[in-house]
């Protein structure tokens, strides 16, 4: 598989298939890095918006779609001091676990849980030294590279997947990549310097692969498809290549997610906003749509 378009084609042809209907709800994040809460944890800024806004759509029965990069396992070598740092979330997560509504992604920083025996040996149960004991985490959980919501109805296909395919570098070399990061990337982003390799973080390198998912998805009758990878939100026009991004939840000050909700789409940003009394509350705006998804079906 040394191609964008194969790698896209075998994800898409072994693709996990979930069937909804007009009542069903879906939120997308990617991309959230969970770390350690050191200073090179990206996350740690955006977690109290996360948390929040994750609490909203558990509240209000939507589905958790994970497109990838959810735990930063480049930085850091061991879940367990991820888990210890964001306990909160991952407790949160159990709750959509449990209620069979939490579908997860491996991406090209958490690739390793494409392997059924890392997922299990980490995220399956966790040690409570409160009691002592093992307690279940994410008991059972299956990880997937992609992931097809097809409606009862119309049978249109949403094609779910990281994005990282149409990466070569990140995709076949991620064991290099994570390396570099490690010993060298890491330490510098504390510092203030970019990794180059990270196309979130290289404007030349975004366009290639986007313009690589692009052509693939012109190539596929133009199914819908929703990735990560870049941290650059996408929400085309109807009529338009049907690919869409949901940003990150690193985004300075912000998180971006995708919202399917009465068989339309919207692009969200929950962020941190000032009440006339100075006080600080965490608010959804809604960026783009929502769409029909029926408006994106070609012939």
């Amino acid at each position: 598989m040394f191609s964008a378009k194969k790698r896209l084609s075998r994800a898409y042809q072994n693709a996990k298939i979930i069937h909804f209907d007009n009542d069903s709800k879906f939120i997308l994040f990617s991309d959230c890095h969970r770390g350690d809460n050191s200073f090179a944890d990206d996350f740690a800024n955006n977690r109290n918006i996360y948390f929040h806004a994750l609490k909203y759509y558990y509240s209000e029965g939507f589905q958790y779609c994970e497109l990838g990069d959810g735990d930063e396992l480049w930085e850091n070598t061991k879940f367990e001091n991820i888990l210890n740092a964001h306990k909160n979330v991952y407790k949160l997560l159990r709750l959509f676990h449990k209620d069979n509504r939490l579908h997860m992604i491996w991406g090209n920083h958490d690739m390793v849980y494409r392997n059924p025996k890392h997922v299990k040996r980490n995220l399956h149960s966790y040690f409570d030294p409160k009691t002592g004991n093992e307690e279940e985490l994410l008991g059972n959980i299956t990880y997937h590279e992609s992931i097809i919501l097809k409606h009862c109805n119309t049978e249109q296909e949403l094609f779910l997947t990281h994005g990282h395919q149409a990466d070569w570098w990140n995709y076949l070399f991620w064991r290099w990549s994570r390396l570099m990061v490690r010993i060298l990337w890491k330490p510098l982003n504390v510092m203030g310097i970019a990794d180059p390799t990270s196309p979130a973080k290289n404007y030349k390198e975004l366009i290639k692969i986007e313009r690589r998912t692009k052509k693939w998805i012109a190539e596929n009758k133009n199914i819908l498809t929703i990735v990560g990878h870049t941290h650059r939100p996408r929400f085309p026009e109807p009529g338009d290549i049907a690919f869409f991004n949901d940003g990150s939840c690193v985004h300075p000050r912000s998180i971006t997610g995708l919202e399917i909700e009465n068989s339309a789409i919207s692009l969200i940003k929950w962020h941190i906003a000032t009440r006339e009394d100075g006080t600080l509350q965490i608010v959804r705006t809604l960026l783009e749509g929502p769409c029909k998804l029926s408006e994106y079906i070609t012939e």
